[in-house]
């Protein structure tokens, strides 16, 4: 009977924290950019001292994200941009430290910094600030050019240069809390920046979706759903035989 009960009561644990995963990746079907992030369950035998090998346990795990592209939407708006193949936007995150992303919906805050989600666009000299009223232009490179206000088109002057990256192997990337990407740490516990690709290339006035399928998700959702209803039904029958052999052992007594 505990055998049951091992593996139903692991299996709803590891189900609930795989709803989680997949309710995450639904609430962002439409954030521009999204990597949706993968989840499996795997068994695993019960560790500890009395462990026996007929018990087992399941183990829900995020083996990665899935990095196929999104869909291309086009937009008009000159600071929206669509990184092509596998190139990566870098922005500083909250600690400071380099980190990467997909999104491109590029926003100008009140002191001219470029900022995307709240987080400053890095550039060859580090955040990237441009001249308050000006109109930007997105080159193919990722080169930002400026007309001041009020002036001509002879006055257009390149001002930056986005730094995009493009990783050896996006699937070796890691997704932190904060939702960027970052290179895995080494040995030393130290996490090393990439070096900016000059043959990257990206699309202005387009934006990419997320790559999460609605569809996909819910379907998901649903069968997590039913798998935990039928572990906790589990749960349930061997609580209930569990009852009748009492009731037969007491009444023997």
């Amino acid at each position: 009977m505990d055998r049951i009960l091992y593996t139903a009561m692991s299996g709803a644990k590891q189900s609930m924290d795989q709803q989680a995963v997949v309710s995450h990746n639904l609430s962002n079907v439409s954030t521009t950019g999204f990597r949706a992030q993968l989840q499996a369950m795997r068994a695993v035998p019960v560790q500890g001292a009395g462990h026996l090998p007929t018990r087992v346990s399941v183990a829900a795990t995020t083996p990665g994200t899935d990095q196929s592209p999104g869909p291309m939407t086009t937009t008009g708006r000159e600071l929206d941009v669509a990184l092509q193949g596998n190139a990566w936007l870098a922005v500083q995150a909250e600690d400071g430290s380099e980190a990467y992303t997909r999104r491109g919906d590029i926003q100008i805050d009140g002191d001219g910094l470029l900022m995307v989600a709240g987080r400053p666009v890095i550039g060859e000299a580090g955040p990237i600030q441009v001249p308050p009223g000006s109109q930007l232009f997105m080159g193919a490179d990722g080169t930002i050019s400026a007309i001041g206000e009020g002036e001509d088109s002879d006055a257009l002057a390149e001002v930056a240069r986005l730094k995009l990256v493009t990783p050896d192997d996006a699937q070796g990337l890691v997704r932190g809390n904060d939702g960027l990407f970052r290179q895995p740490p080494n040995a030393e516990g130290e996490v090393a920046t990439l070096p900016a690709d000059e043959e990257a290339r990206l699309v202005s006035g387009a934006l990419e979706g997320s790559n999460v399928s609605a569809v996909e998700a819910m379907v998901s959702m649903i069968d997590v759903a039913r798998r935990y209803e039928m572990q906790m039904k589990a749960i349930s029958t061997a609580d209930e035989n569990a009852q009748r052999a009492n009731g037969l052992l007491s009444l023997q007594g």
